[in-house]
């Protein structure tokens, strides 16, 4: 058993999940690029910790938009994570199987969002579960439904394109962006994997590529590692931040670090998706200045 600092880390470890697998609820958050959610659950099926619901991202979104795995709205969430047998008291860790935390935190962001506190990501996700000698189990898992009350209606730090347009255009002296996409990327010396988009950033972003916050051992950044990373990207850790990505899963990353140190960042729900497919945004190119 942990501390009660450690229980309170949104990231837990292998170790703690194993003593505490009798008291919480997991969630395999599997998802692939380009996104296959047949092939994700095929792999769900195949295996995951025992009792695990799988949670698909791009179903629990909101379709009435055309960018990609919107925030839900807290009707939908609540069906869903009801569905799965888990209550607004619960505590929720959630995993994948990538090698740097790809898609977990999204589903921890958006349990926050709606106020689930008690939510946590498994550090090094299912292959470090595997890696440790834990057991998996394949096939459907047969859960209770229950009633699921969101602690909030709306979802909170979750940004709009027209807070992000006030935000890159007041500069970093009252909130920062941080890009998670690659440098190239981020500079604009490589083309946007999805079609149609402008290359490069917004006017004052910084860049941390997500994948940085993930060691060669697969396990996720500690705090003094993440305060080492900020540090070299430029952020300041007194000003608050807004997270960005290409369509908003790992901006989610991003936020998770923060949380680990303290901070509650919002991100951009939208993120590059929209702001590099509009013609009314601002885009630069080269390095963060």
């Amino acid at each position: 058993m942990t501390t009660d600092t450690a229980w309170r880390d949104p990231v837990v470890t292998v170790e703690w999940l194993a003593d505490n697998l009798s008291r919480v609820r997991l969630l395999d958050a599997t998802y692939l690029m380009p996104a296959d959610p047949e092939a994700a659950h095929a792999m769900y099926l195949q295996a995951h910790i025992a009792g695990a619901g799988f949670f698909e991202i791009d179903r629990v979104a909101d379709h009435s938009q055309p960018l990609p795995h919107m925030m839900p709205d807290a009707e939908l969430l609540a069906l869903e994570l009801g569905r799965l047998g888990i209550t607004r008291d619960d505590t929720v860790v959630v995993y994948d199987r990538s090698p740097n935390h790809f898609s977990a935190p999204r589903v921890w962001k958006t349990l926050r969002a709606f106020g689930h506190e008690d939510v946590h990501v498994l550090d090094g996700g299912l292959q470090a579960w595997i890696s440790a000698g834990n057991g998996v189990e394949s096939g459907e898992v047969t859960i209770a439904p229950v009633a699921y009350r969101p602690h909030r209606k709306v979802a909170m730090g979750i940004c709009s394109i027209e807070d992000m347009k006030r935000i890159s255009s007041a500069g970093r002296k009252y909130s920062q962006i941080l890009d998670a996409r690659a440098e190239p990327r981020f500079k604009g010396d490589a083309p946007e994997p999805r079609a149609g988009l402008k290359s490069g950033h917004m006017p004052n972003a910084l860049n941390l590529p997500f994948d940085r916050l993930t060691g060669a051992d697969g396990q996720f950044a500690n705090p003094a590692r993440i305060r080492a990373l900020l540090e070299a990207s430029g952020v300041q850790t007194d000003v608050p931040v807004v997270a960005s990505c290409g369509s908003g899963l790992t901006a989610c990353v991003l936020a998770l670090a923060l949380a680990r140190i303290g901070i509650d960042a919002a991100i951009y729900d939208g993120s590059w998706t929209e702001w590099g497919g509009r013609e009314d945004t601002q885009v630069v190119t080269g390095p963060a200045i």
